[in-house]
């Protein structure tokens, strides 16, 4: 960052240790989809955990967390969130509502703590998402995160 703050890894790492949230933050080249940044780590797509901010229509935001071979379904993530409008801002806006670009996101260290909500088909997994810099991923363990983050569980994709 040219302000001299802290870089997107380094703001995932601290967060992350405030949060009791053991992260592995690895570097791994440009990926031009999913499925090759899955191929990149080794992994399946479903081990890549999408974060998407997601707006609510009073402007405020929430995460949710879904895996990678997975679309949010928006009927239920309303349901379980309460309200009946939500929407995907704008990249310029998420970055204002985060900190972070598309393809960084992740909760860990944004720059707002806003509500977690994961997928129910992550529990149990040590999954990869998002690590504040394009070039990067974090590794956790997705149940210490849901801990860490007071997540709200629940099957929220399609």
């Amino acid at each position: 960052m040219s302000d001299g703050g802290p870089t997107g890894r380094q703001r995932v790492e601290v967060d992350a240790a405030a949060h009791g949230v053991a992260v592995e933050v690895v570097s791994r080249p440009e990926a031009d989809s999913l499925e090759a940044a899955a191929d990149l780590l080794g992994l399946t797509p479903s081990d890549i955990v999408k974060s998407l901010v997601v707006k609510r229509h009073d402007g405020s935001f929430l995460f949710a967390l879904v895996p990678g071979d997975r679309q949010i379904s928006w009927s239920k993530l309303r349901a379980v969130v309460g309200v009946n409008k939500l929407s995907l801002p704008r990249p310029e806006i998420a970055l204002e509502a985060t900190g972070y670009e598309r393809g960084t996101i992740t909760p860990i260290g944004s720059t707002t703590a806003w509500p977690v909500y994961a997928d129910e088909r992550i529990v149990g997994l040590r999954v990869a998402l998002g690590a504040g810099e394009h070039g990067y991923s974090a590794f956790v363990d997705a149940d210490a995160l849901i801990a860490g983050y007071d997540a709200t569980v629940a099957d929220i994709s399609d």
